[in-house]
């Protein structure tokens, strides 16, 4: 068993005009994958993965996640084999739900998530394998399209998603699964029993990517962690996904504290410790290594690293990461 891949992600919430240059340190530092992601209302991940990939020769560049909702899936599709046809071999992709408010806001929110997400997916990797599409289901309806150009080596695609009902869901349609920040090895292992469900259920042996964006912290300071951790459990937006990494008594403390506790600031400053540091990648190099290890050795296939919101932070924290951390894992 060999290690994880190791990526890094560019944020969205960095201007996009420092890209290139991001993407390109990290091929020349060695990371095997640099992510973009896809929020409202910041650039867009097609036109961000496509500036990263320009930028590079060799890197991996992947797409999460598209939003399924908020694009045709033909029109989803055609983006992607343009991009596998000038970047063979260079391009991931993962759908996802969309955040409900945001959907919303911009009159995308579909009669089912679940449907719309399965259909798109589904629908997306059938195109790309250069097969005609019948479909009309209860977000997807195509009359016999076909791409012209259909890549020779399509890209695999994913599902960015969380909950039990998602993760099945992953299994059955897609070729991996993201799971967002706040992923412990527990919580690879608990996701990993629903997508093999999916995947038992829909008669599917090939190989399934499990991989799993991560914080970063190259000192012992939790603070950011800590922060992001209590925003979810409060908004209660992925707490069940979060909960099953831990065990039954914890579980139950993180809902009290999340039930007692109003305000953001106050629930991060109780976290337990040992609860935090099941969701960070954090501390002396060989810390990290140990934390992505222990990702890889329950299930985790890719592991990317989420730096700081800072640019010059994020590029001091990946630098490092690169010269201390990846020599030790490789």
């Amino acid at each position: 068993m060999g290690s994880a891949r190791v990526g890094v992600m560019f944020r969205c919430s960095n201007p996009p005009e420092l890209l290139p240059e991001f993407a390109r340190r990290a091929e020349r530092l060695g990371y095997d994958e640099l992510w973009v992601v896809e929020d409202c209302f910041y650039p867009a991940a097609i036109s961000t993965a496509t500036a990263a990939l320009a930028a590079t020769s060799r890197i991996t560049v992947g797409i999460g996640v598209l939003p399924a909702v908020l694009r045709n899936a033909a029109v989803a599709a055609m983006e992607l084999s343009g991009l596998a046809r000038i970047f063979p071999g260079r391009v991931l992709a993962g759908f996802g739900h969309g955040v409900a408010d945001w959907m919303r806001q911009v009159g995308a929110f579909p009669e089912s998530q679940l449907a719309a997400l399965g259909e798109t997916v589904a629908t997306v990797r059938a195109l790309l394998a250069g097969e005609a599409v019948t479909t009309s289901g209860r977000h997807v309806r195509l009359s016999d399209v076909r791409l012209e150009f259909p890549p020779a080596d399509p890209p695999p695609i994913f599902t960015g998603v969380r909950g039990p009902k998602s993760l099945r869901l992953s299994g059955e349609v897609a070729d991996g699964t993201i799971l967002a920040e706040l992923t412990g090895p527990a919580t690879v292992s608990w996701a990993r029993t629903h997508i093999d469900a999916g995947r038992r259920a829909a008669g599917r042996e090939d190989d399934h990517r499990l991989t799993v964006y991560t914080m970063l912290e190259t000192t012992d300071d939790r603070r950011a962690t800590r922060a992001l951790a209590a925003g979810s459990l409060l908004s209660g937006g992925s707490t069940a996904g979060i909960a099953a990494g831990t065990d039954a008594d914890l579980a139950r403390r993180l809902r009290e504290l999340a039930a007692t506790t109003g305000r953001q600031e106050e629930l991060a400053d109780r976290l337990p410790d040992a609860y935090v540091d099941q969701l960070c990648v954090s501390g002396p190099a060989e810390h990290c290594a140990a934390g992505i290890a222990a990702l890889h050795r329950a299930g985790t296939d890719a592991v990317v690293l989420v730096p700081a919101t800072d640019p010059d932070l994020a590029d001091e924290q990946f630098t490092r990461v690169a010269g201390e951390v990846l020599p030790l894992l490789r």
